[in-house]
């Protein structure tokens, strides 16, 4: 699973470690899986915020 969080702060970045402070979640290893995240807007949501294309890009590379 790969985390990512909106910091506190409002900005969203993945969370390596898994102990950053902020709304969280969770995403699994498949490609698939971001994928549908993306056309769906389930992070968007479940951060309650945008999410810049370049996280996406940042976890497309973190999956490949």
């Amino acid at each position: 699973m790969i985390r990512v969080v909106r910091t506190p702060e409002g900005e969203v970045v993945i969370d390596d470690t898994g102990r950053k402070a902020g709304r969280g979640v969770y995403l699994c290893r498949r490609l698939s899986c971001l994928e549908k995240a993306y056309k769906e807007h389930r992070l968007e949501r479940s951060l309650k915020t945008d999410v810049a294309a370049e996280i996406y890009e940042k976890l497309r590379h973190a999956l490949l």
